[in-house]
Parts: C-alpha cells; sequence; structure tokens
C-alpha cells in the first residue's frame, strides 16, 4: 500500500511540475529516448503447447525509439519496444524493431505506430544458456500513445501506453504469436 502510495504522489507531484504555462518545449533534430514499465503478455504457439488463454505479468525495459524531428509535430523513428516473459522456467524477451513515426496531436500528447521485425530470444541476463536457446524471427507491428507531464526546452518526461502484436517463426511450418500491453514512464530529448 505504501509503494502504491508514493507511485500516486509521485505521478500527482510531476503532474503539477508539468502544467506550467508556456512550456517551450523545442522538437526539433535528433531525438533518443527510453522508457521502463510493466504489463501483460500472452504467447501462443501454432503447437498448442501455449494458447492466448494465459496472460503473464512481465517487465518492459529498457524500450528505446531513435530518431529525426521531420518538423515541430512528427518524428521519423526506430523504436526497440520488448518485454521479458517466462517460459520453461527460463526468462525471455520478446522484442521487436520498428520503423515508425510520432505525431503529437497538441503540445503534449502524441500517438507513435509502426510495424518492423519481431525477435524472441533468450533475456539478456540468462547468459548460462545464450548459446543452446532458440532465437526466432518474425513480424511484428506496435501502436502507443503519450502524455508529457514534464517538459522542458529539449527533456520531455511523458506517460506512456503501448500495444505491441508479433509472431516469430520456430523452424518446421511453425511460429509463436505474442500480445503485449505495457504502460510506463518514458525520458525522452530532442
Amino acid at each position: 500500500m505504501k509503494n502504491l502510495l508514493m507511485t500516486v504522489m509521485t505521478f500527482c507531484a510531476l503532474s503539477v511540475f508539468g502544467q506550467h504555462a508556456g512550456s517551450g518545449v523545442e522538437r526539433e533534430g535528433f531525438v533518443i529516448g527510453f522508457g521502463i514499465g510493466g504489463g501483460v503478455i500472452s504467447l501462443a504457439d501454432s503447437q498448442l503447447e501455449t494458447d492466448f488463454d494465459e496472460a503473464q505479468g512481465a517487465f518492459s525495459l529498457p524500450n528505446l525509439k531513435i530518431g529525426w524531428m521531420l518538423n515541430e509535430r512528427t518524428a521519423l523513428l526506430a523504436t526497440f519496444p520488448g518485454m521479458i516473459y517466462e517460459q520453461d522456467g527460463k526468462d525471455r524477451s520478446f522484442e521487436s524493431f520498428l520503423p515508425s513515426i510520432q505525431y503529437w496531436l497538441d503540445d503534449r500528447w502524441w500517438i507513435n505506430a509502426g510495424a518492423g521485425l519481431a525477435m524472441d530470444f533468450p533475456a539478456f541476463y540468462e547468459v548460462d544458456d545464450f548459446k543452446d536457446e532458440d532465437w526466432n524471427f518474425g513480424c511484428a507491428v506496435a501502436f502507443s500513445m503519450g502524455y508529457e507531464l514534464v517538459q522542458t526546452r529539449n527533456f520531455a518526461l511523458d506517460l506512456q501506453s503501448r500495444v505491441h502484436l508479433g509472431r516469430t517463426y520456430l523452424g518446421n511450418d511453425f511460429h509463436r504469436d505474442a500480445a503485449a500491453f505495457e504502460v510506463g514512464i518514458g525520458f525522452n530529448w530532442y
């Protein structure tokens, strides 16, 4: 309960701090950002070993985005969303590399959509069995939106959510599908 109260108080303080008029954010040139968060992921595979009926809580880090501002409201980005999940007692990572477009609907509210390469591989800290694990690739799409709580001239802190869908191919005409939903905090520099 204390953690929940501290989280709510932190968000309230950040939103009050971010309410000052005339934020003066200058979005131009190079953009880099990362986010941390959590959510749920559900997996299904064509071998019917797992299905979408079971979802598991997942951690999401670092969710990178790198790109260039095309104009004051539009950015062309390479985004790298992902989540850690557990399968057969080991942690794996469902990640993607997605060329995407991010558009600010107003001064603080943005949307982002992209499609590209899906990747399913061992979590980076599972170094013991890295060589023996399967590395699977396929296709993915993602849609995200966010609200910038705090803005300075070159920096924004935002609250963001993302839906991330993908399919990776396991070989022998088998595949694994993943659907993930996450909420997190993003740190962005313009």
